[in-house]
């Protein structure tokens, strides 16, 4: 297994190269800025990019997710529900995306977004028991996504928590690998460590631990914040509906 993160610091998120060394495969998840830092470990790892993926539509910033995919030559990602013109391949819930001895399996996470996936990794040269999860934003470290800045916000709560029910399903020891950290606008309460396991998350994670709907719903919508500036527009650019 090679994973590369990616921490950005304007706007705060993260991006991941990982994939296969020896098979010389490689994925690369939730993409923004200049594209050439991606292909550049790419090459140093000895790693040709199949896939590229983003995890949502993305209100907070400009993917390169289409860029990107174009330079590599890789296949470009989202859930087959976005609500996108932008070429695309759909993928479904328990789709796996195949690199190598790695594999990519897509969990269908909306609620942040209703097209929101999320990518469980497994090194099949370690074990065959998952290692990581990609959570973009559903599951972050300290906190969950926000829900209204794609629906109605008590709707997107409740969508979400049913999403969450997912993640809670894993073991304790999965990692999780979110797509932002603290300074993010995509959470209330994130934490600068930019990764956790589900097990400390489901302990000490305020909004990842309720386990009753309507608690979770009152506490999603406590104290939202100010939507990003230019959240419509920037998924829509992200969509392909809008110019940039």
């Amino acid at each position: 297994m090679i994973l590369r993160p990616f921490l950005h610091a304007d706007p705060v998120a993260i991006s991941y190269l990982f994939g296969c060394g020896g098979k010389a495969s490689a994925a690369v998840v939730d993409p923004l800025g200049d594209v050439k830092p991606y292909l550049a470990a790419a090459d140093a790892t000895g790693m040709k990019i199949l896939y590229v993926v983003d995890t949502h539509l993305h209100a907070d910033h400009l993917s390169a997710g289409r860029r990107l995919a174009d330079a590599a030559g890789a296949e470009y990602a989202m859930f087959a529900g976005a609500d996108a013109s932008v070429p695309f391949r759909g993928v479904h819930h328990g789709d796996v995306l195949p690199l190598g001895n790695v594999t990519a399996e897509v969990l269908h996470t909306p609620g942040h977004t209703p097209e929101h996936l999320c990518l469980l990794v497994t090194d099949h040269t370690r074990a065959e028991e998952p290692w990581f999860v990609l959570t973009g934003h559903t599951l972050m470290v300290g906190d969950v996504g926000r829900t209204e800045l794609a629906s109605a916000a008590d709707e997107g709560a409740r969508i979400l928590f049913k999403s969450l029910q997912r993640l809670k399903a894993l073991p304790d020891y999965v990692e999780v690998l979110p797509g932002a950290y603290s300074g993010s606008v995509c959470g209330r309460r994130l934490s600068g460590k930019p990764a956790s396991t589900v097990g400390f998350e489901r302990r000490h994670n305020a909004a990842f631990r309720i386990d009753d709907e309507a608690a979770f719903v009152r506490l999603m919508l406590e104290d939202i914040p100010a939507p990003p500036p230019q959240a419509a527009r920037l998924r829509g650019i992200n969509a392909g509906l809008l110019a940039a």
